[in-house]
């Protein structure tokens, strides 16, 4: 019987094969364009003992900074994911690491098995390793993090599913993901405390950290919400400006119809009513929370959520510079921040990245549209808390 034997020759080759790929492989995962080395933040400050003493947290730019980077992460997950990574070359856990977090859960949706939102905790481990005794002022106990949509086949129809949800209703309470997110931001908030928890997202991502967190300021829950790009443009809100515009077309004619014609007006008016209140129910006065505070972070150049910036909201300018610099008289509160840049194109004034570069420079505005929403919130839950003889905790 012949044996087949391997020359050492051709052993010697494979082996040198062998360590080639490898080498290849590390090469290029040290060249991923989402490696963080690549693309990550420049000038970065690692924590130290000194933030014992100054926090890096309390700069807002830091705080930006490492929570994008964070939604970036999730991203990186389900890429990872998607492309068979391991534990040893995964692109995701060098966005978190640096900033001494550690990831503890991942969010599925259940439709298509894709991770669509992380929570991140301080790890304390890694921090005392680096003489960081204590998880230093401003910094959360655990953040919950939400991707927006990629357009890769695993996933694309889930997603684009949600974003047309959003466009449709302005809503995205039907989604898996809402009642998923919200149950486990519920479940961190009851842990950790409120005060010491963060919701943030991007894009679609953004949406839903939005109305989750709206969700629980509805029950008293405020948490610290961050909102990259969110989208501002639904066809529900469409027809809360026709609404808007009828009446005050109708308003305008009414004036200049002559008093014979009184009673035919009262009519048609009595008619436009029973309509315009469901397109425009923003306008219903009630009592503003003024205790949950999101940040949102916009770019005129992102046609996706420009309308948060839209020149056509200026009505009403001073109501929504009273909501935009704090909460005044119990009147809700959010803070925008726009993109001072020239105009980008598309693909970069939506991108992520833009709020972690160097060069950011960001100028605070006002938001009607934002506006709108936090009051249309809190008008029926509140009105029925205090009917209830209740206040918000």
């Amino acid at each position: 019987m012949n044996r087949q034997t391997t020359s050492p020759v051709i052993k010697e080759e494979e082996e040198e094969e062998g360590t080639k790929e490898v080498v290849q492989e590390k090469e290029e995962e040290a060249s991923h364009p989402y490696a963080f080395h690549v693309s990550g933040p420049r000038n970065l400050t690692n924590l130290n003992w000194r933030d014992l003493i100054s926090s890096s947290w309390k700069d807002a730019n830091y705080k930006r900074t490492v929570i994008a980077c964070f939604i970036q992460a999730v991203y990186l997950l389900e890429l990872d994911r998607q492309e068979n990574r391991t534990q040893e070359n995964a692109l995701a856990p060098n966005w978190w690491i640096p900033f001494k977090y550690k990831l503890t859960q991942t969010l599925i949706d259940e439709r298509d098995g894709s991770i669509f939102g992380a929570i991140l905790e301080w790890d304390r481990s890694a921090a005392m390793a680096d003489l960081v005794l204590i998880r230093p002022s401003g910094a959360p106990k655990a953040v919950l993090a939400l991707r927006g949509t990629l357009l890769k086949s695993p996933t694309m129809r889930r997603d684009i599913e949600d974003d047309l949800r959003f466009l449709a209703w302005e809503s995205l309470k039907g989604s898996v993901r809402f009642k998923v997110a919200l149950e486990v931001l519920k479940s961190v908030s009851n842990t950790y405390g409120s005060s010491n928890v963060c919701i943030a997202g991007h894009s679609l991502g953004a949406g839903f950290a939005l109305q989750v967190g709206k969700a629980l300021a509805k029950e008293g829950i405020y948490v610290e919400t961050h909102l990259f790009n969110p989208p501002s443009v639904s066809l529900a809100m469409s027809l809360r400006n026709i609404g808007e515009k009828a009446e005050l077309v109708w308003k305008r004619l009414k004036s200049m119809l002559p008093s014979s014609s009184s009673e035919e007006a009262e009519a048609v008016s009595s008619g436009l009513k029973s309509w315009i209140p469901r397109l425009s129910s923003f306008k219903n006065a009630g009592f503003g929370v003024g205790k949950w505070v999101p940040h949102l972070y916009v770019n005129n150049s992102d046609y996706i959520c420009c309308s948060y910036t839209d020149p056509e909201c200026s009505e009403e300018k001073n109501d929504a510079e009273k909501e935009n610099v704090g909460p005044t008289n119990g009147q809700v509160a959010a803070k925008l921040f726009v993109v001072t840049k020239e105009k980008q194109k598309f693909h970069e004034a939506h991108a992520l990245e833009q709020w972690w570069s160097s060069d950011a420079q960001l100028q605070q505005a006002n938001s009607k549209l934002i506006s709108r929403q936090l009051k249309s919130l809190y008008t029926s839950a509140v009105s029925s808390q205090v009917m209830q003889g209740k206040l918000p905790r």
